[in-house]
This record gives structure tokens, C-alpha cells and sequence, in this order.
């Protein structure tokens, strides 16, 4: 089990990288986090939903993703509050206070998903939540030290030297951790350096005198990383080019799945620009995306209050085009109507009204993978549906796209610069995206993105042999359970 000193210290990147070197090693690979927190979602191919982040180390394993990957998933909803998903399905929602006491229930779904995995595998690679040195969450706790006591399962703990401080975090991880749990520790790793790793030999020899762990390894800061999907919206980036067409998406609090914005980013004649709270869409935006939302309506009145409906009707008048994305979709329409108090109450609010249709939120949420075309052009697309609700008016007799089942999906406005859609995924597909740059008047690369994504996955994985003891992880996993 990889731990981390604290949130965002590469946790999810060192697992992906281990994931691809051990499963080109021959060994049956899986993926494990015991409780996630992120609105960035995968759909599974038996109908539910896990972390982004576990579908990316379940490719880089070269397993199909599972629900069993990711048995809890904590989705927020607001600064106190989130949805609650257990083994792919929603469970409901609870306060953070509430949430505690859920734990003792979930660690059997938890348990009951990880034996699932011990039992298809060699070698299962877990990944632990934020920082294992959050001693105030640690009774009831499912995400880190609660669940290897519980599991048997032996733990490598990771620092972030890029951040600073990596010294204090490791050594003071060590302190102030219960002593039974510290005895599961059977290593550590610093990921991140930049520089001469000969400077740092002192730093991890202290490291290991004051802790009693062993070093497995001093991992150089890996660039080419920043290509694969971020787990969560820390790593949320641009990639402003100046003379590119650009893609303005307005960030807006509960933003979700919003690795759509990936393979843009990787564009060269592209320049998503992110345009954060109490900056204006710039006027010279080719395109504004809005994506994905946890909450539309809350969302709906964030864009509202920043002024950003405004900017949008300025951008369609100059003959600009808008292209929302599932949450996005819904907010273009004329109004939302939420009956059953999904996102926090019953209510209805108006649209932007940039769309002719009307959505009504309901508890069924749809989680599947589709295929089809776009119309009116008939070029192919493979992605996902996920989301609640129900969008119907006089624009969607203009569908944007045609499932293969032969249902019509999204909407386009009379004049076509205003279109929406349900799913998800559009962008990763290169036909799509040749098919997007070319109304946008941008250059196609050619590229191919998940060829890249599998790309930057065998570099990372060859980056951590040649500088994490591999063979002594094994080991370690080996040695550490019955």
C-alpha cells in the first residue's frame, strides 16, 4: 500500500507507474483505492463508477476497471457534504460529521472489494487517501492506516520533496502515528527531486535513522506525468499558446470529469485557457466549454454571479460557438428543475437560455459506455454517459449526436453555434477531435491521445525501476500478508 505524507504528493502516479512495470513483467495486476474523493469519475464496464484515477492504473495494469477498484467514492457536493458511491452505486449523501460514522458499514464493502481483487491477482497496488498522518481521522478509518491494520496489507509511505519540508513530513508522519501502525511501514519513498540526487543522500539516510524505515528510493521529478488525466482538481491546467485557437472553459466550484478538457490541453493549435472566478471569458475565445457539474444548479448561480452569463451572450453574438458538456448542457437550457431536492432541495431556477430545452432532475442515474456518430457529418465517436436528469425541447429535434442504438442525444441551436450533449469522452476520441478542431479552423496534429497515454505510462513505469528497488517492493508484498 502506497501512503502519502499529505494530498498531491504523486500518490496516484507512483501506483500507475509501478501498475505498467509490474504487469510487463508478466504478474496480474490490480488497482486498489479504498476511498476516493473526487468528481472526476470513470464508468466500468459492469454499469458503475470509480475514481478517474483507477481507470488510468487500471489500464496502465492492462485489466479491464472494475468497481471493486474503488469501493468507496466520495463525489462533494458542497464545502460539508458529499454523495456517497459504494461499489459503483450511489449509497447517498452525508456531512463530513455524518460520513464517520458511515465508516464502520463501509469497511466491509471495502474488504468484501479488496478480496474480490486478492483473488484475480498477483500483486494488488493500493493507494491510501491525503496524508496518513491525519491522526484525528484515524478512528473508524477506511483510507489509510485503518484499512492495512484491518487487511494485513504492508505500507510504503511517500514524501513530496518538491513541495519542501519532505524531512519534517516523513519523520513527523512517523511521531505522531500510532506505534502499531507504524510497525506496517516498511519503507519510504521521496518522489519529485529536481537536481543532483548525490545532494540529497544525507537528507535519506536522516530520513531512515530517525524513522527505522528503510529508503526504497529517491524518484526524480518525471515531466512527461503532466500528459496523463489528473486525479482530481489540484491538478486542473490550461495550456495557453499564444496565436492557437482558443477554448475558454469558465471554472466553476463543483467542476467534474473534467479530464474531457485532456486531450485539448495536448493540441498544439490549441490554447485552453482556464478562466477562474473574477476574470471575464476573453473576447477573443473560438469556443467556451462548459463542463461537467457535480451540482448544475448551484454551479448555475456561481456562473451568474461572476457575470459569465453575460460574457457568453457577447460571445454568441460575435458568432462565437458554446459547447456544454453533460452538467454544462443543462445549464444552456431555459430552465432546471430539481422535484426531488437531488442537488440539496427542491427548486427550479431558469437556464441561460442559450439552448430551446428544459431539464428535470431524477434519481436514476445513467452509467453506461456508448458509441454512434455526430450528426450532421456521421463521423464516429466512442464515450460515456454519466449523469441524472432528463433534457428534452425544440432543440433537441436537432440532436448533436446519434448512439449507436439509434437514440439522439444533446442539442444544437437554429443557428448551430450553440450545441450540448450528455457525453462524455468526445475529445479523447481522435475522429471527434479532428472533427472539433476543423470547425474551429485549428491545425489536427494527427496525434493519436491514447497511444500518448500509453506512451508517457511505459516511460513512467521504466522512470520508477531505474529508481525505486522494484524487486525489494515484491518482496515487501510477498512478505507482508498470509
Amino acid at each position: 500500500m502506497i501512503q502519502g505524507t499529505g494530498s498531491d504528493v504523486g500518490k496516484s502516479l507512483i501506483v500507475a507507474g509501478l501498475a505498467r512495470a509490474f504487469a510487463r513483467r508478466g504478474l496480474r495486476v490490480r488497482p486498489f483505492k479504498p476511498q476516493n474523493m473526487s468528481n472526476n469519475a470513470a464508468v466500468t464496464p459492469d454499469g458503475g463508477e470509480i475514481g478517474r484515477a483507477q481507470a488510468l492504473q487500471a489500464r496502465a495494469a492492462f485489466a479491464a476497471p472494475s468497481v471493486h477498484m474503488n469501493p468507496v467514492l466520495l463525489k462533494p457536493q458542497s464545502e460539508t457534504g458529499s454523495q456517497v458511491v459504494v461499489q459503483g452505486r450511489m449509497a447517498g449523501t452525508a456531512r463530513a460529521r455524518e460520513y464517520q460514522a458511515w465508516k464502520p458499514r463501509l469497511l466491509g464493502a471495502v474488504l468484501d472489494s479488496f478480496a474480490h481483487l486478492c483473488a484475480e491477482a498477483d500483486l494488488v497496488l493500493v493507494e491510501g487517501a491525503g496524508s496518513a498522518s491525519e491522526v484525528n481521522l484515524r478512528p473508524g478509518d477506511i483510507a489509510n492506516m485503518g484499512f492495512a491494520r484491518a487487511s494485513g496489507t504492508p505500507v510504503v509511505l511517500l514524501g513530496d520533496i518538491d513541495r519542501g519540508g519532505v524531512i519534517a513530513s516523513l519523520v513527523g508522519t512517523r511521531a505522531v502515528i500510532d506505534p502499531d501502525d507504524a510497525a506496517l511501514v516498511r519503507g519510504f519513498l521521496v518522489n519529485r527531486f529536481r537536481g543532483d540526487p548525490a545532494l540529497f543522500s544525507d537528507g535519506m539516510a536522516l530520513i531512515a535513522a530517525r524513522t527505522g524505515w528503510p529508503a526504497l528510493g529517491l524518484v526524480p521529478h518525471y515531466p512527461e506525468a503532466a500528459r496523463l488525466p489528473a486525479e482530481d482538481v489540484l491538478g486542473l491546467r490550461g495550456s495557453e499558446r499564444p496565436g492557437a485557437r482558443v477554448v475558454a472553459v469558465p471554472v466553476l466550484p463543483r467542476i467534474a470529469n473534467f479530464d474531457d478538457l485532456d486531450p485539448l490541453r495536448a493540441e498544439p493549435g490549441v490554447s485552453v485557457v482556464l478562466v477562474e472566478p473574477g476574470r471575464p471569458i476573453p473576447a477573443e475565445a473560438d469556443l467556451v466549454l462548459l463542463p461537467g457539474s457535480k451540482t448544475t444548479i448551484p454551479d448555475l448561480v456561481v456562473l451568474r454571479e461572476q457575470g459569465w452569463d453575460i460574457d457568453l451572450k457577447a460571445h454568441r453574438r460575435r458568432g462565437g460557438r458554446i459547447l456544454g458538456l453533460c452538467g454544462g448542457y443543462q445549464m444552456l437550457g431555459t430552465h432546471l428543475s430539481d422535484p426531488h431536492g437531488i442537488e440539496g432541495g427542491p427548486r427550479e431556477i431558469a437556464g441561460l437560455g442559450l439552448l430551446d430545452v428544459a431539464t428535470v432532475m431524477t434519481p436514476d442515474k445513467r452509467l453506461v459506455a456508448v458509441t454512434g456518430t455526430s450528426l450532421p457529418e456521421g463521423t464516429p465517436f466512442a464515450g460515456y454517459e454519466m449523469h441524472l436528469g432528463t433534457t428534452a425541447g425544440p432543440d433537441a429535434a436537432r440532436p448533436l449526436l446519434r448512439l449507436a442504438d439509434g437514440r439522439p442525444d444533446g442539442a444544437v441551436s437554429a443557428d448551430g453555434l450553440v450545441c450540448g450533449t450528455y457525453v462524455h469522452g468526445l475529445f479523447a476520441d481522435d475522429r471527434q477531435r479532428a472533427l472539433w478542431l476543423g470547425r474551429l479552423g485549428a491545425p489536427v496534429s494527427g496525434a493519436s491521445y491514447e497511444a500518448e497515454i500509453d506512451r508517457v505510462l511505459d516511460g513512467l513505469a521504466g522512470h520508477l525501476e531505474a529508481h525505486v528497488d522494484c524487486d525489494r517492493l515484491l518482496a515487501i508484498a510477498r512478505a507482508g500478508r498470509p
